[in-house]
């Protein structure tokens, strides 16, 4: 069979990318070893972060490269072997995080944002998924005086970018969630512009229904080869799976964090590399009950209400893909997540864990592979993938369609690490 475009991945990524081309009449075929919504997107902290427009830099400082060392924290932890096989994609990383560079990067970076809930407010409505989105922000909760300030101070710098906000003091806080414990808290930061989802996986299938309702083709399959053909009839592709072999005219890879496997074969090597998240939840009852997402700012760790349970994410781990699980940053932060509100019974007999797939430049990749014409990448988005999906799916539609760009995506191409 013979699709126009063949999109790999069904992530939050990769399904809206097939969204928009299929709506934009396209015939459209999606292809991943799991159905959508299962992999990275299954595991986050269901917000769609429309003030998410800093970025994360490598620590530079001294005092927070001594506190990491330890690798008992509970926002960023490592292995050494990953350390080792990505040690030059994170040298890459501390370059870009010179200061100047960062200003830079994020002025590029907040061109997605700024479109990050319009984008979704459009797939929302027309999958039905409404009930799965709750629009009244969520809270950055803080320990000390001086983080507070800092970001309150920052956050009325970010009304120029549309971003909105209040900042709460401890007893505010207490009115908006009752049933948490905010001793050893001094205040919050009420983002009020980014949205909640109930349930991030749904979110997804969602999307995905809808795209299969005009008429799209999903196939749960694993990709095995990736071929270039070159015909009279014009360049196009042939994709070998477990099952079956497909052909399209153009192709798109946002396979996440999957993405580097599939590409190396046709002579591309970007410096990708995984963090890995892990989340576990909490049966609900009268005395966890909570109606916004928390984030411990100082901790590095959310909890949020989700149709599962009370989630609690923890922030990163820097290891390899096929490393086995290790649960001690959960278990610490557990302790403190404890601290904030009863959890008394696991839903899940063991805690879910999955990779987001980060660049050195703290940008995804958006646009043409380069060396091959009708190839596609859309991958690299971090911790942001689930907030980004559906502009950069709309990007990828403008692209092949040849249409005016909503956003410009030459910051996002993957030449640019040839330079570096």
């Amino acid at each position: 069979m013979r699709y126009d475009v063949i999109v790999i991945g069904a992530g939050m990524v990769g399904t809206s990318a097939a969204w928009h081309l299929q709506k934009n009449n396209s015939k459209v075929l999606m292809l991943d070893r799991k159905l959508p919504g299962l992999e990275t997107s299954y595991g986050n902290a269901g917000l769609i972060q429309r003030e998410a427009i800093h970025t994360h830099p490598f620590p530079r400082q001294i005092t927070e490269l001594v506190r990491v060392m330890p690798n008992q924290g509970t926002d960023i932890r490592y292995r050494i072997p990953a350390i080792l096989r990505y040690h030059q994609a994170l040298l890459q990383y501390w370059k870009y995080s010179a200061p100047a560079m960062v200003k830079q990067i994020e002025s590029e970076w907040q061109t997605l944002i700024a479109h990050c809930t319009s984008e979704h407010q459009t797939m929302i409505e027309a999958s039905g998924a409404d009930e799965l989105i709750t629009r009244d922000g969520w809270l950055q909760l803080h320990r000390s005086k001086e983080t507070l300030k800092v970001a309150a101070d920052t956050a009325i710098l970010d009304r120029e970018q549309g971003v909105e906000h209040k900042v709460l003091s401890v007893d505010e806080l207490k009115v908006l969630e009752p049933n948490a414990n905010f001793d050893g808290f001094v205040g919050a930061i009420h983002w009020l512009n980014s949205w909640q989802v109930s349930n991030p996986s749904l979110l997804v299938k969602a999307y995905a229904k809808s795209f299969e309702q005009m008429q799209g083709i999903i196939k749960e399959t694993d990709v095995k080869e990736i071929i270039p053909e070159v015909s009279s009839d014009g360049n196009g592709w042939k994709v070998i799976t477990t099952t079956d072999t497909f052909y399209s005219d153009h192709l798109v890879i946002a396979a996440g964090p999957w993405s580097n496997e599939l590409i190396k074969p046709l002579g591309y090597d970007l410096p990708l590399f995984p963090m890995r998240g892990y989340h576990q939840h909490f049966k609900v009852s009268a005395k966890n009950t909570i109606h916004h997402s928390m984030f411990d700012m100082d901790k590095g760790f959310v909890m949020g209400p989700m149709q599962q349970g009370i989630r609690i994410t923890t922030g990163a781990e820097m290891t390899t893909m096929d490393a086995p699980k290790n649960f001690g940053q959960l278990k610490t932060v557990l302790k403190l997540a404890r601290k904030i509100l009863p959890l008394d019974e696991a839903v899940e007999s063991e805690a879910w864990a999955g990779s987001r797939p980060c660049m050195p430049d703290m940008k995804p990749v958006i646009g043409p592979a380069g060396k091959h014409d009708k190839l596609w990448f859309a991958f690299g988005h971090s911790h942001q993938g689930f907030t980004l999906g559906p502009i950069t799916g709309r990007l990828v539609e403008e692209l092949i369609h040849d249409k005016s760009l909503t956003v410009d995506v030459k910051p996002f191409n993957a030449q640019r690490f040839s330079k570096a």
